[in-house]
């Protein structure tokens, strides 16, 4: 039986660490969103008249915290899509059983 309860809170330490993830990764998106979108409003702002919006130091923000974002993303979610849903609990098992 404590067995089980083992395996349990192994899973249930792993879920909670994926919910955390994922958690941090809607967080920073959330936060991307916000940022730039006041940026763009302050840039709109500034504006003389007849003037493009469309300037490269009006997107510069945008870009690179934008690749910063698809990095975090990719390390959220792309491990299980690459690996397979049940990679991290096989790998887990084997260590384990390496260290016993």
């Amino acid at each position: 039986m404590e067995i089980i309860n083992k395996e349990d809170d192994i899973k249930y330490l792993e879920a909670r660490r994926r919910v955390k993830k994922l958690k941090g990764f809607y967080t920073h998106l959330i936060i991307y969103i916000l940022v730039n979108l006041l940026i763009f409003l302050i840039n709109i702002q500034n504006l003389k008249p007849g003037e493009s919006y469309f300037k490269a130091e009006n997107f510069i923000t945008l870009f690179f915290w934008g690749i910063g974002l698809v990095a975090h993303g990719l390390s959220v979610f792309v491990p299980q899509f690459v690996l397979g849903k049940d990679w991290e609990e096989r790998k887990i098992r084997e260590l384990m059983e390496k260290y016993k």
